[in-house]
């Protein structure tokens, strides 16, 4: 069985853990609203229900390119969300793991990826001027 965040509780800020299920399709709009959101808000802003529950406040995604001098490393983004990169800013790693929630849900490593590109490309659509 597979956890992940998926939901913030708002009594005593306390983040519910559950398992994870699967997104209505593997689209990147539909994978940010189903993992992405709850810690990073709706438009990304770093401002989600859960975000006041967490040690620290989630990165405004749509910021990616502007903090990184303009650029927007796929692989990069690729890699904290698979969890082969941790970030100094995640700390004890409250983000959770994507890489192996994903691809529990098919036994296509080929999904997995698709998913994971999906979601960087999206976020990657959304990057600020």
């Amino acid at each position: 069985m597979i956890f992940a965040l998926t939901s913030a509780s708002v009594d005593a800020q306390k983040i519910k853990q559950t398992t994870a299920r699967r997104a209505p399709s593997i689209e990147g709009t539909d994978t940010y609203k189903s993992y992405c959101a709850v810690c990073h808000g709706p438009q990304a802003k770093g401002n989600g229900p859960a975000a006041t529950a967490l040690k620290k406040v989630p990165a405004d995604l749509t910021t990616i390119a502007k903090r990184n001098g303009g650029k927007f490393s796929a692989t990069d983004v690729e890699a904290v969300i698979i969890g082969q990169q941790a970030l100094d800013s995640h700390g004890s790693r409250d983000m959770p793991i994507w890489g192996p929630i994903f691809r529990s849900f098919s036994a296509d490593g080929g999904v997995m990826k698709l998913q994971v590109t999906n979601l960087v490309n999206y976020l990657k659509s959304i990057q600020a001027p």
